[in-house]
């Protein structure tokens, strides 16, 4: 089916409502199963309760499979609450094993047992093997649904086993070609295979140069290594190099938006909070005791302006400029910081090398500062009548933006060098540090020249 507009789309879902209503089962089918599998999951959750029944009824555990696997966490645990048993474990039977291992996963030990236990052994066993490995690893993340090739077979008979088994496989646009041993000894693309004779052997054909991820390694770096080498799918092997899954692209886009997602949360002081289906409760839970160790932190800023009383007290006016101090050193900061962020989590940091980065925020900070500093010194004396007045907070925001690009520049660096997170270095904490910073900058400079105030 052609992609239909939104009005079209919602048209044919109207069409497809009906033959549900009135019980056509044969034109349902026909009407549904012509959708791609995304409108399809979204039709399913347009759904009322009262129908969901019925639509189970009509279509095949292999055909709901797909739908399935493509749900949110959420959405599947309602689902699988309406579901036969029986039925829900042919589904799973046809669902991608790391599909199912995501789902069990999350599931308390019985009740994954129990699934488990329906389904057939040999899919059960792929799944229990992916659940062995840690979570966030390239074993946690691959499927065992894939297609593997001897390097002395002929093309004919490979193409002969795709017919066979490649509708089963998760993608079969890379074929791994296999020692006696199952070791990874070549890959050959589906491109060169059609393009050969068919009495090619694949030794002939098959690329050397493979690039594969051990099963323990990061999910994070694996994301990175297929987006560097714009792969498809990489295969993922054991310590001895022998053959046991493959990484695909979608799952790669989902560990892109998972990684993305918790660095916001992070950067955003609100690790773990992101998601909008979490309760108050559960939120203000995670969210507290950011807010409390940054409540601290804000003492120390209200301990920098009692250090300068007197100078506030003398001249009162330096008052009205603390917040434009405060929030340009925390806002420049934070820019800084998610370029760091970006940089660390996308590899460019180790081609540019910290000296160069720095200065380049260094140097960014110094042009943002002159900036701010030449807009302030011509705006401040129409104002408030004093060019000495303009000339210090000029000065004190030229040299604070300056130094707050440097500050959420190197903080991430030096977590990254402790082995934690980079995003870590929060929004809010380098915002505070900044504060506490741009404020001793500007009260030092105006203490210094009071007398000319």
């Amino acid at each position: 089916m052609n992609r239909l507009n939104e009005e079209e789309r919602q048209q044919y879902f109207d069409q497809i409502f009906k033959t549900l209503k009135y019980k056509k089962k044969e034109e349902f089918l026909e009407l549904f199963l012509e959708l791609h599998p995304t409108d399809q999951m979204e039709l399913f959750l347009d759904l009322y309760d009262d129908k969901r029944p019925m639509f189970y009824e009509y279509l095949a555990a292999e055909e709901f499979a797909e739908i399935f696997q493509g749900l949110e966490l959420d959405a599947q645990h309602d689902v699988i609450l309406e579901l036969d048993k029986t039925y829900a474990a042919q589904m799973f039977n046809y669902m991608q094993s790391d599909d199912v291992a995501d789902f069990i996963g999350e599931l308390e030990d019985q009740d994954a047992k129990n699934i488990l236990k329906a389904m057939d052994k040999e899919e059960a066993d792929e799944v229990l093997e992916l659940l062995s490995y840690p979570d966030e690893s390239a074993g946690s993340l691959m499927t065992k649904e894939f297609v593997s090739i001897y390097a002395h077979q002929e093309v004919q008979q490979v193409m002969a086993d795709l017919r066979e088994k490649g509708i089963d496989a998760e993608t079969i646009y890379y074929l791994y070609v296999v020692d006696d041993k199952g070791k990874l000894v070549g890959v050959v693309s589906l491109r060169n295979l059609i393009t050969v004779p068919l009495d090619e052997v694949v030794e002939n054909i098959m690329s050397t140069r493979i690039v594969s991820v051990e099963a323990h390694t990061d999910q994070e770096e694996v994301a990175k290594l297929i987006s560097d080498y714009d792969l498809l799918a990489a295969p993922v092997v054991t310590s001895t190099n022998e053959l046991i899954g493959i990484i695909t692209v979608d799952d790669v886009i989902d560990v892109l938006e998972e990684e993305a997602t918790e660095d916001f949360g992070e950067i955003a002081a609100a690790k773990g909070a992101t998601d909008v289906n979490m309760t108050s409760f559960a939120a203000a839970k995670k969210r507290s005791p950011w807010i409390i160790m940054l409540m601290f932190f804000g003492l120390i800023t209200a301990g920098v302006i009692g250090q300068f009383e007197e100078t506030l007290e003398e001249i009162v006016l330096l008052a009205v400029f603390i917040p434009l101090i405060m929030d340009s050193a925390g806002n420049t900061g934070t820019q800084s910081l998610a370029v760091m962020v970006r940089s660390l989590a996308t590899g460019s940091f180790e081609k540019k090398g910290l000296w160069n980065t720095i200065r380049r925020e260094f140097g960014t900070g110094i042009m943002l500062g002159l900036i701010c500093a030449i807009t302030l010194m011509i705006i401040v004396p129409f104002i408030y009548g004093s060019y000495m007045l303009a000339f210090v907070v000029g000065l004190s925001l030229f040299l604070t933006l300056s130094i707050a690009t440097i500050v959420g520049a190197v903080v991430p660096v030096i977590i990254t060098k402790l082995k934690l997170d980079p995003a870590i270095a929060s929004g809010p904490f380098i915002t505070t540090v900044n504060d506490v910073l741009g404020l001793m900058i500007y009260f030092t400079i105006a203490t210094t020249l009071i007398a000319y105030l």
